[in-house]
């Protein structure tokens, strides 16, 4: 009895430690996230393979870094200088996704912050580079577009072959001095009136025409009716009249050749 306590401490001791080689043995990669393995006694970063989601075993001495390897995105605001050297404020947003077979070899060139390390300065330096070839004007209204795919394409120069892929970049907001703001504002204001003016005088102006064309129209039929209308015809169609109204139940007075050019006069009708 009294040799349990002596033979029982040290299988205590080796269940816990049994536990914890276990449990450092044990990585779960979540959804979303790669890992890649770490041997400090072997050559440090495994650059060979990437683990997927799930469970997986490991020897106790080594590490799994786990990143997250599905589309991310990260917003900052950027101080940059326009074309003539004004000072803006550049508010956007960036999304980006490691290269999942090459997650070693991004940790292992720029370690596990990388979004600070790699992502950050790229973003920058393509931000200044494309907002320093626009004026104010154009970064606050019409060149919106423009200079997101220009950044897009810089910052994927600037990341070539550094195992991470830009998606998509998105400038949310470009700040600028209040003064030069309220100008542009302005101006734009004045150009929208100026467009609306001219407007409606195009739009004046094709209803005048359009009434002109229509009285023209009836000018021309009206003229050409006249000219069509010769006695002859008159004297026909007076003498189809008469038939018809001699043909009528109702009684009558018609006098032929009593009237202007010998056209039937009707004296009564009952």
């Amino acid at each position: 009895m009294e040799k349990l306590p002596k033979i029982g401490l040290p299988i205590l001791i080796g269940v816990v430690v049994i536990v914890i080689l276990v449990a450092k043995s044990l990585v779960t990669i979540g959804p979303g996230e790669g890992g890649v393995l770490f041997e400090p006694l072997g050559n440090g970063i495994n650059t060979e393979r990437t683990y997927g989601e799930g469970f997986h075993i490991v020897a106790p001495w080594n590490d799994m870094i786990v990143q997250k390897v599905r589309q991310q995105s990260i917003s900052d605001n950027m101080n940059v200088l326009s074309v003539n050297g004004l000072d803006i404020t550049v508010s956007g947003t960036i999304w980006f996704e490691p290269e999942y077979k090459n997650l070693g070899k991004l940790i292992q060139t720029k370690g596990e912050d990388y979004i600070r390390e790699l992502l950050n300065p790229a973003i920058n330096a393509a931000a200044k580079s494309v907002v320093g070839r626009y004026t104010p004007e154009q970064l606050y209204s019409s060149k919106r577009d423009i200079i997101e795919l220009e950044i897009l394409e810089e910052v994927r120069k600037e990341l070539d072959g550094q195992y991470v892929n830009v998606k998509r970049v998105l400038v949310e907001n470009v700040k600028l001095p209040t003064t030069i703001k309220d100008a542009i504002e302005r101006k734009l204001k004045q150009e929208q009136e100026s467009l609306e003016y001219e407007f409606r005088l195009v739009t004046a102006k094709k209803e005048a025409e359009k009434v002109i064309i229509e009285a023209q129209g009836k000018a021309d039929a009206n003229r050409i009716l006249s000219a069509s209308l010769t006695d002859k015809i008159l004297q026909d169609k007076g003498i189809e009249a008469t038939v018809k109204l001699s043909e009528s139940s109702n009684s009558k007075v018609i006098v032929i050749g009593s009237g202007d050019s010998g056209m039937p006069i009707i004296l009564g009708n009952q």
